[in-house]
């Protein structure tokens, strides 16, 4: 007598069949779908929908469908509309997206390059302003906020910000140790506007300092024991006209040592004016 065959594997096996042929046509039947929705919600301005269809029909060009041009369009609408609301780091991920994409234009990509440089200014205009954490978030997006390697903006701006940081408290030690020069020499050497702004106090008090000092004095006025060998008397003088046309008191300094023929030399935290 012939053995049955089971046919309940075969049973399971149709109706797997059946359910991916029926995967396979809902999905080809919503990709045909997909175009006229896309062209319809970037007719009536519906950009998040345009954005989530074209999204859906990106994924299933498997299928042999292409994106419309709408797709594009939506992409390139949204990206203004957040760049408008300030929403920086969506609007720059979206205009990437499009850069990237065929349907991305040389526009597309100059209006990227421009986004990008707009943020670098803002930051700068933050940074300048003594707001460095703000300008660094506006560099994130971009990812200028920091690199393992360095050589991000944001790292150039962070060791500009510690440096004149470190000035500052050194004129004010300096000041307080009423070594007026070189507490002068450090605030001339502050080069950002914000901590310039922040040292105008130390620097009055300095110029103060500097003004009270006579003869021997200034030689003697925290520039430790390095002695002047031009002639004292003559370079208060040089320093003092120089002071009475503008200039301010470290370039008067210098500008006075050169004049009678010396050279400014530092020795460790000591200055002098020597030929």
């Amino acid at each position: 007598m012939a053995l049955r065959q089971h046919r309940l594997p075969r049973f399971w096996l149709g109706i797997t069949l059946g359910l991916v042929a029926t995967a396979v046509g809902v999905a080809y039947w919503w990709e045909q779908q997909l175009p006229k929705r896309l062209e319809a919600s970037s007719a009536r301005g519906d950009l998040d929908a345009c954005l989530r269809y074209s999204e859906q029909l990106q994924a299933l060009r498997w299928l042999g469908g292409g994106a419309p041009g709408e797709q594009g369009q939506c992409r390139r609408r949204k990206a203004g509309q957040l760049w408008d609301q300030e929403k920086w780091g969506e609007a720059l991920r979206l205009q990437l997206q499009l850069v990237n994409s065929e349907a991305g234009t040389t526009e597309d990509r100059q209006q990227l390059d421009a986004w990008q440089q707009d943020l670098k200014n803002r930051a700068l205009a933050r940074f300048n302003a003594g707001d460095l954490e703000g300008s660094l978030a506006l560099l994130e997006p971009m990812g200028e906020h920091r690199r393992p390697d360095r050589r991000a903006l944001g790292n150039r701006l962070q060791e500009i910000w510690t440096r004149n940081q470190q000035l500052l408290d050194r004129a004010q030690r300096l000041s307080a140790e009423k070594r007026w020069w070189e507490a002068l020499e450090a605030l001339n050497r502050i080069d950002h506007p914000w901590w310039k702004q922040q040292g105008e106090g130390v620097k009055a008090e300095v110029q103060a300092g500097i003004s009270s000092l006579r003869g021997q004095e200034r030689e003697r006025d925290g520039h430790g024991s390095l002695p002047h060998t031009v002639p004292v008397d003559q370079l208060d003088q040089e320093v003092q006209r120089r002071l009475a046309s503008g200039m301010d008191e470290w370039a008067a300094f210098q500008g006075a040592c050169a004049a009678l023929g010396g050279k400014v030399v530092e020795a460790g935290p000591e200055t002098g004016c020597q030929r």
